[in-house]
């Protein structure tokens, strides 16, 4: 019995490389339609393989700006918005404040010891920089705990952004760590399709 498989994919994208990565998904997979779903910008493309488009934060009141959808979601990404990053596993952490993919201030261990040493290094990062989001990374269970602590009680309800996945917590991760949470996040669903003609399914 033959069954019908999908593939999907997350793809970090720049703002300024956005527009081309668009012409290269259309490129590949036929026009292009576009519509809004409540979670981002949704691209349909010929053959059925679809492109989920979202903005790294909220708009907040600070929508972007352009003639066509694509254009206003490039301006957003583009905005300034000043972030927290907080990536923490037991092996060590990191904390900083950027702007970008510019780091403003940040500060690094090569052991987790304690929530509230993590805790009250952020908090002087945090709020010394002024951040609007929060960028979590790691483990979530520690990262938890430490945004749980009574030193971050200033911060810790600001919008969280996506997760990031960092294995080691190191100061040289922090560039690509924040330019990923500046980065336009796509979801990528490629067409159903058949299996080779012949292929076995659990047996059969």
């Amino acid at each position: 019995m033959e069954r019908p498989t999908a593939s999907t994919r997350l793809a970090l994208v720049p703002a300024p490389r956005l527009h081309g990565w668009v012409e290269r998904f259309a490129a590949s997979h036929g026009a292009i339609e576009e519509d809004f779903d409540d979670d981002g910008l949704l691209l349909t493309a010929g053959d059925g393989a679809t492109a989920l488009l979202r903005g790294p934060w909220p708009v907040d009141g600070r929508p972007g700006r352009g003639a066509s959808n694509l254009d206003r979601l490039v301006s957003l990404a583009a905005q300034e918005r000043r972030l927290g990053i907080l990536l923490v596993r037991r092996g060590g952490f990191v904390v900083a404040a950027a702007s970008q993919s510019a780091i403003l201030a940040s500060k690094s261990g090569k052991r987790h010891s304690d929530p509230k040493t993590t805790a009250d290094i952020a908090a002087r990062i945090f709020n010394g920089q002024g951040v609007e989001y929060i960028v979590p990374g790691g483990d979530r269970v520690l990262v938890d705990q430490v945004l749980a602590h009574p030193l971050l009680k200033a911060v810790a309800g600001r919008t969280r952004l996506p997760f990031l996945d960092i294995q080691e917590p190191r100061s040289s991760v922090l560039a690509k760590a924040a330019g990923d949470a500046c980065a336009i996040r796509i979801s990528v669903r490629n067409p159903l399709s058949q299996q080779p003609p012949g292929a076995r399914v659990n047996g059969a």
